[in-house]
């Protein structure tokens, strides 16, 4: 019932949204001489913040439209390359430009859209032919569609890698580190000239036994059925998934946020005194955070709980007990898949040394193809995007990139 008296409160609230919103429209107006007055300023900060916060966030738009090739701006066309029920291979493609590397970064499902990667895709389209797995919002999937679980997740991967053919390198953030170091393993086993030239897994949980971070305690904590009984629910009527078992975006947006709360009551704060100053810019940069940071989406049910399972509390791939349809996931057969691991100094959500024992898990993999990096000062969210990300992780990214290439 959770998911329903979630949906309540945002038809509850909808009614004095509008009137914050036309209230605020009264207030911009030119010819209101309350605007510039300290009571006015502080009466659109108050409006305005109302509004804001309350707001439901749907899936932002990518936006790259153009970027700089050798000193040119390029167009860029985003299109669907393949669509299936649960994603979509999204390619960015560079109009007149051919030849670059091919980059497919698998983005996380882990409550947020791709469009979370966007900063990311921004910093590889100039030297490279960008390609992104888009994922589908469980909520909008009918019930009645096939189920989408862990193995389905590895297939997908696999399927995409495939599509891109074998001079394909593949970058996961966060939480697909392991589903794509399961299928880089398998088609190394037994396709291995179609297995990607490199592989870079950025902050993922190869290893959570290792620095072991809130979310992992979390996990470990609490059993299946407190997950099934207390995470789980089902969609409410009125969105093409009624029906479907899902754990809901906004359970995990609620655990994100209370996970550095008074950091982000803070934010609010200064997003409060910047409507009241008239500081447009520093208000634009929190807001554009904020944006991204608020638009969820509810995962599938079975991939949800399989993924806690496999990866938070039994840790099967590190064991070597991880198996996808059946078949046994060996990383030690990855012996052309060049893999670099990146972890960040300050990162609460996949910590220190949970990365980069992948490594350990691929002892035949020649040392010239494997490297590791540990960025100081750098948090979760900096390790793929951000100014830090731009200016010290994406050059290490690209370089490791050509020499693999």
């Amino acid at each position: 019932m959770l998911y329903q008296f979630y949906e309540m409160q945002r038809a509850t609230l909808a009614p004095m949204r509008m009137f914050a919103h036309g209230a605020l429209s009264l207030m911009d107006a030119p010819f209101n001489p309350l605007r510039p007055t300290p009571m006015g300023r502080l009466a659109v900060a108050a409006l305005d913040s109302f509004e804001h916060s309350t707001r439901a966030f749907g899936k932002p738009a990518f936006g790259h439209t153009q970027t700089i090739v050798a000193g040119q701006t390029v167009p860029v066309v985003e299109h669907v390359v393949q669509s299936r029920t649960w994603g979509d291979l999204v390619h960015f493609r560079r109009v007149g430009v051919e030849g670059a590397p091919k980059v497919l970064m698998v983005a996380p499902m882990s409550g947020h859209f791709a469009t979370l990667l966007r900063g990311t895709v921004e910093a590889f389209l100039p030297d490279h032919d960008v390609y992104i797995t888009d994922w589908h919002n469980a909520r909008d999937v009918p019930v009645m569609a096939a189920d989408f679980d862990f193995d389905d997740y590895v297939d997908y991967v696999s399927d995409f890698i495939r599509i891109l053919g074998p001079d394909t390198h593949v970058i996961a953030v966060c939480q697909p580190a392991v589903p794509v170091l399961a299928a880089v393993a398998l088609m190394n086993a037994r396709e291995s000239e179609a297995a990607p030239r490199s592989m870079t897994l950025i902050g993922g949980p190869i290893d959570t036994r290792e620095g072991p971070t809130a979310v992992n305690d979390f996990a470990k904590q609490h059993d299946m059925d407190w997950f099934r009984a207390n995470t789980i629910h089902r969609v409410p009527f009125g969105n093409a998934g009624f029906l479907r078992q899902v754990y809901p975006g906004f359970l995990q947006l609620a655990g994100f946020l209370s996970m550095n709360l008074d950091r982000h009551v803070e934010a609010h704060w200064q997003m409060f005194e910047h409507l009241v100053q008239g500081d447009d810019d520093s208000l634009a940069s929190k807001r554009a955070f904020y944006g991204e940071y608020r638009s969820v989406m509810d995962l599938n049910a079975s991939f949800y709980l399989q993924t806690i399972e496999a990866v938070f509390r039994e840790h099967l791939l590190p064991r070597g007990l991880l198996t996808v349809r059946g078949e046994q996931v060996e990383p030690a057969a990855n012996t052309r898949t060049a893999t670099l691991t990146i972890e960040g100094e300050r990162d609460d959500i996949s910590g220190i040394g949970q990365t980069r024992a992948a490594h350990a898990l691929m002892p035949n993999l020649s040392d010239d193809k494997k490297q590791h990096i540990e960025q100081a000062g750098v948090g979760h969210y900096g390790l793929f995007n951000g100014r830090r990300f731009r200016t010290e992780v994406a050059p290490q990214i690209k370089a490791f990139i050509a020499k693999n290439a």
